[in-house]
C-alpha cells in the first residue's frame, strides 16, 4: 500500500466543498455532520491526474469499519471519488479529529443488503435515490490500515 502524499485539494466535483473545507480547517471539530448524519473526510488519488483530492461523505459503521455510499445524490452516474478509489483503493480518512490510512472495498451484493437498512436509517434519501435510478448504488467499506 502506497501512502497518500502531502495534502489534498477539495474535489471540484464535491457537493460539500465548503463543508469539507470547514471540516479540514477546524481540525475535525466543525462540519462533521450533514442533516444529522455523521461525515468523514476522504483523501484519494485521481486515477487520471494523480492529484490527491478530498471529499466529505456521510458514513455509517460496520464493526470497526466505516461505510460510505456512492449515491451522488441519486445521479445516474457514479461519483468521481468512487471511480478513483476503484482504481486506487488506498485512501486517507479523517473522522472527527483522527486522520488515518484506510483501504476501500466495494461491498458484495449480499454485504450491501445486510447493511443497507442501517444506512437508510442514517440518511433516508438513500432509499429514494435507489428507487429512482437504474444503476446499482455502491456501498464501500473503509478499513483502517495502520493497526
Amino acid at each position: 500500500m502506497a501512502p497518500i502524499p502531502g495534502d489534498a485539494e477539495i474535489s471540484p466535483h464535491n457537493w460539500g466543498a465548503e463543508q469539507a473545507r470547514l471540516y479540514a480547517e477546524s481540525g475535525g471539530t466543525e462540519g462533521t455532520t450533514f442533516e444529522g448524519a455523521p461525515c468523514l473526510l476522504m483523501d484519494y488519488v485521481g486515477r487520471r491526474s494523480g492529484t490527491v483530492r478530498r471529499t466529505v461523505l456521510i458514513y455509517g459503521r460496520d464493526g470497526e469499519d466505516y461505510l460510505i455510499v456512492g449515491s451522488k445524490g441519486g445521479s445516474p452516474t457514479h461519483p468521481h471519488w468512487y471511480l478513483n478509489i476503484v482504481a486506487q483503493p488506498d485512501v486517507r480518512i479523517q473522522v472527527g479529529t483522527q486522520r488515518f490510512p484506510a483501504r476501500a472495498e466495494t461491498l458484495s451484493p449480499e454485504e450491501k443488503a445486510r447493511v443497507w437498512p442501517t444506512l437508510v436509517e442514517l440518511y433516508a434519501p438513500y432509499e429514494e435515490y435507489d428507487q429512482r435510478i437504474e444503476r446499482d448504488i455502491p456501498v464501500v467499506r473503509l478499513r483502517r490500515t495502520d493497526g
